[in-house]
């Protein structure tokens, strides 16, 4: 008080201006809407599960596909309520009916919500992983949380991490229940009995036993993402005047002609389980260049990946659905016994059934969705498994890439070209479904008097 009594007015006025000044800007920074941040949090919690997909065992196509759905959906809803032009997607998404609010009239880091909420849903979705992994994990949600705890004051930055980590939570309790939990523990059920009988898939090979014969029956996110009206598959006839002989005797034929630019494809669409990020990591691999690329604010990406995420893990729900529902055998086998005894294909065969493609199916999924968010005449370039010493493939649309995946499982042996072609349609369908989602609420018009 003396030092003020014995201060100018003028310097009085100053430093009463400074304060107020310094109130209203760390009021400003601790408010300020989802728009604002970049996309770096999400980009790099993304890219940390493509490498704990392809180094946590069980992690299938259909489990990874999975986890990145509820990642994305985690995503989304941890900044939603920055995002005034958005709502959460409670009462949209399929049975997902309650998540946590924020309290009213305080305030938010959306940067520190994000962060903490993929650490948390990340830790429980992967509950499986290494140690090292975990590590990787914890290093990641620091490295966020040192960035960003002075952008804020304490209280907001506290609050912005419990409610994230609140929001994982729910999203995690509602995964629970849609069929799939822990499904990286049960890809190989004991209890399924593999269909037997004349020109059904049988595993082809001893050691093969099917990969989540009961997947078709999890919950999708988006409802009627799992019923389709698709083609029955040819009847299985060897006969050579059948559908199904003339489609064996393309990837036969193909299969012992291959190009070198049609065996390139072939491996670089393969994303084996276990040695890559898989098909849906693949999807994931792409959203993220793109939304990189495209220098996205955190809201609009947020949008992007959660609208990826789950039209992948709904794609691989409907797609298993298919597979175990034909059980159509795979080219090896029918080729085998009708053509060629001795014919070996360029890929290993998977173990589950032929009808329909999931590559395709994803891919159609996923070129739907970036189609609808970024057009349907975007260029762009591939550079998924630069590090793995692969070149980099560039197409001039979405569709364009969807469609050389699904046809690189003909060259590498593994699907009839019909099968590819269904899976791209249903896929395509999905990825509708999902952006037809009200992620924006209907605004009222005002009425006219």
């Amino acid at each position: 008080m003396f030092i003020i009594k014995n201060i100018s007015l003028k310097t009085h006025k100053t430093l009463i201006l400074t304060i107020l000044y310094f109130f209203f800007w760390q009021n400003i920074l601790a408010q300020r809407p989802t728009k604002q941040f970049s996309s770096e949090v999400a980009t790099a919690w993304f890219n940390l599960q493509l490498y704990l997909i392809s180094n946590t065992d069980g992690f299938s196509p259909p489990v990874a596909s999975r986890a990145l759905g509820y990642s994305g959906l985690t995503l989304y809803e941890s900044v939603v309520n920055g995002m005034p032009d958005y709502q959460s997607l409670t009462g949209i998404l399929n049975e997902f009916k309650t998540i946590p609010k924020i309290e009213s009239a305080k305030n938010y880091h959306w940067v520190l919500c994000a962060n903490a909420a993929q650490a948390a849903i990340t830790k429980s979705l992967y509950a499986n992983t290494s140690k090292s992994n975990l590590a990787k994990i914890d290093s990641l949600k620091d490295f966020f949380e040192k960035k960003y705890m002075n952008d804020t004051d304490k209280e907001t930055a506290l609050r912005s991490v419990k409610f994230g980590e609140s929001i994982a939570k729910a999203v995690f309790d509602y995964s629970k229940t849609d069929g799939g939990h822990e499904g990286y523990n049960k890809n190989f059920p004991k209890g399924y009995k593999t269909i037997t009988g004349a020109c059904v898939w049988t595993p082809t090979s001893e050691q093969q036993t099917p990969l989540q014969p009961f997947w078709g029956k999890n919950r999708p996110f988006v409802k009627g993402n799992s019923d389709f009206d698709l083609p029955i598959p040819p009847r299985c006839e060897a006969s050579i005047s059948s559908v199904m002989y003339a489609q064996a005797l393309e990837v036969y034929s193909v299969g012992k002609n291959l190009s070198i630019e049609q065996t390139t494809i072939a491996r670089y669409w393969s994303d084996d389980a276990g040695k890559t990020f898989t098909p849906p990591g693949h999807a994931i691999s792409i959203t993220a260049q793109i939304v990189t690329n495209e220098k996205l604010s955190l809201d609009k990406a947020v949008e992007v990946y959660c609208k990826v995420s789950i039209a992948t893990a709904d794609a691989f729900i409907s797609c298993w659905k298919c597979k175990f529902m034909h059980n159509v055998l795979r080219p090896v086998s029918y080729i085998r016994t009708t053509i060629d005894r001795n014919w070996n294909p360029l890929l290993d065969t998977p173990p589950f059934p032929e009808y329909t493609s999931g590559h395709a199916s994803v891919s159609g999924a996923t070129a739907q969705v970036l189609s609808d968010l970024f057009g349907f005449n975007y260029h762009f370039t591939d550079n998924s498994h630069a590090a793995r010493g692969l070149k980099p493939r560039s197409f001039e649309s979405f569709y364009e890439f969807a469609e050389e995946a699904a046809l690189s499982r003909l060259y590498g042996g593994i699907h009839y070209r019909n099968s590819n072609e269904e899976g791209l349609k249903n896929g395509k369908r999905i990825g509708k479904n999902v952006c037809d989602l009200k992620f924006k609420p209907v605004r009222q018009s005002p009425s006219k008097s």
